[in-house]
């Protein structure tokens, strides 16, 4: 295939000749209208009617069917158009559905008439008229009034096949979700995932709360920042990796049950499962501990399947997924054994496991013994995890928030759940030692030299634990990682309206 040519046969330049022609008779249209005195940017339309309610409320009407004594006003974007002679049928897209609509030309006023004389597809426009279904059983609205709402100025995608190029599809979200029904549903249904997960919580007892995106001390997370400056206060900020440390200070203040679902900012890396931007849910509940939370969290996900699927089985790029309850608990130790066929507690199995099986290479000398088990864990078994799995009982090395597991000082009481080989989570039984915090967050500063991801120190959260948090669990989940599996998308942009894509210049 020579340089210049597209997959389908035409020449780039042929490609954009044709928009080129396209756009030049658009504007020669525009012009057309307001020389005849239209305005084809009116201020409103009313609205008396959606499609999806038309459908079904009239979708028992027999072929050849008329309710002539009902005229409906609905608004939308032509999608499709079919001339043939002094008739003619097109299609509009509302926020609701599509519906097929007729008129004949010699019905319409001069000014209607002339408007839809120089229509294009992808002009938004307002209709009238009533329901009918025709002969070949097509629901219908036949046509009495026609007012063109919003002259475009660009070419649509072309229709029927939704946009292919995926750089496209990201950057240029409005023209995917114009081309795309299912598209368009994966973010009606990932509104409505959120809204069965705050529901659960409301119902529960939790109030939602909101916490700082700009602050002075980032943490709650091992991730590196995204960094600004406040011009009138003179001191760098940054913007929140984590709503952590500041929900737990609401726990010490007396609100025993919180929640908030909001942005995260991570200034790491892009692929399938991650964007620098991301939203989160994180929750917090006195009085309980992660044992506690591992039915809540299960229930929680369990139940939002149900609601928005029907079951509590889904399809994932073409597997099964079964979200009912309980999940299997693996503990990360086990999870070593199992998986990678070694000891957990060797170090220099552990050692000797990363040289053989890490794709890129790993300084083993910046690694304690419980990154390097995580790091196996993460080789050798995240991949085997399809099925909801709640990983437990991690290294105390590598969370400093945590506390001690009540019966084994070398772990901590944590776990992360697992579908699909995504991590979707994280849980702890919260620190509320303020002495035993202190001096983990004082081995997390001085490990800031070669890990620009450990915890740094913060004064004021010690304030505030040293205050009294009573026993407290603590629960995140990734809100694109659960949309993702709930509406059988493999990529978090996918479900992102806006992905973070580099500029182009």
């Amino acid at each position: 295939m020579s340089d210049n040519m597209n997959p389908v046969g035409h020449t780039i330049e042929s490609k954009e000749q044709h928009d080129n022609v396209i756009k030049a008779e658009k504007r020669k249209k525009l012009q057309a209208l307001r020389e005849k005195g239209i305005n084809p940017y009116p201020y409103s339309f009313d609205v008396t009617a959606q499609i999806e309610n038309l459908i079904k409320d009239f979708s028992n009407l027999n072929a050849g069917d008329k309710k002539t004594e009902t005229n409906f006003r609905i608004a939308g974007r032509l999608m499709t158009l079919r001339m043939m002679g002094k008739a003619s049928f097109f299609n509009i897209q509302d926020n609701t559905g599509s519906l097929q609509c007729y008129l004949k030309t010699e019905e319409l006023s001069e000014n209607d008439r002339t408007s839809f004389d120089l229509i294009d597809l992808g002009d938004i426009v307002g209709l009238e008229g009533y329901i009918f279904k025709s002969q070949k059983g097509e629901l219908s609205l036949y046509i009495k009034h026609f007012t063109i709402l919003t002259k475009t100025l660009e070419p649509l995608p072309a229709k029927f096949h939704g946009i292919q190029d995926v750089e496209i599809k990201y950057r240029h979200r409005h023209l995917d979700l114009i081309s795309d029904v299912e598209s368009k549903k994966v973010f009606v249904t990932r509104g409505k995932i959120i809204k069965a997960i705050k529901k659960f919580l409301d119902d529960r007892g939790f109030m939602e709360v909101e916490t700082p995106v700009l602050q002075p001390i980032y943490g709650g997370a091992a991730a590196s920042p995204f960094t600004t400056h406040h011009n009138a206060l003179d001191m760098k900020l940054y913007m929140k990796i984590s709503p952590e440390l500041y929900l737990k200070r609401l726990i010490v203040g007396g609100f025993d049950k919180v929640y908030e679902v909001g942005k995260n900012f991570r200034n790491e890396g892009i692929d399938r499962t991650h964007n620098p931007e991301f939203t989160m849910l994180e929750f917090y509940e006195a009085y309980t501990d992660y044992n506690y939370q591992m039915k809540q969290f299960e229930d929680l996900c369990s139940s939002v399947c149900k609601e928005i699927t029907g079951s509590y089985k889904v399809q994932y790029q073409g597997k099964e997924v079964d979200f009912t309850t309980p999940w299997r608990r693996l503990t990360v130790m086990d999870g070593i054994t199992q998986y990678a066929k070694i000891d957990s507690q060797d170090e220099a199995a552990l050692d000797n496991y990363l040289k053989t099986n890490s794709d890129k290479p790993i300084k083993l000398e910046n690694l304690n013994k419980g990154e390097k088990q995580m790091k196996v864990f993460e080789i050798a078994a995240e991949p085997e995890l399809w099925q909801p799995t709640i990983v437990m009982d991690h290294p105390v090395e590598i969370s400093p928030l945590t506390k001690i597991h009540r019966n084994n000082p070398k772990l901590v009481e944590r776990f992360e759940p697992f579908i699909a080989c995504m991590e979707i989570g994280n849980s702890y039984s919260e620190l509320n030692d303020p002495e035993e915090q202190r001096a983990r967050l004082k081995d997390q500063e001085s490990k800031r030299n070669v890990d620009d991801e450990a915890h740094p120190m913060d004064e004021d959260f010690l304030h505030a634990i040293e205050t009294g948090m009573p026993p407290t669990g603590g629960v995140g989940l990734g809100i694109e990682r659960m949309v993702m599996l709930l509406t059988d998308r493999p990529s978090i942009r996918d479900i992102i309206f806006f992905p973070t894509m580099k500029i182009n210049r």
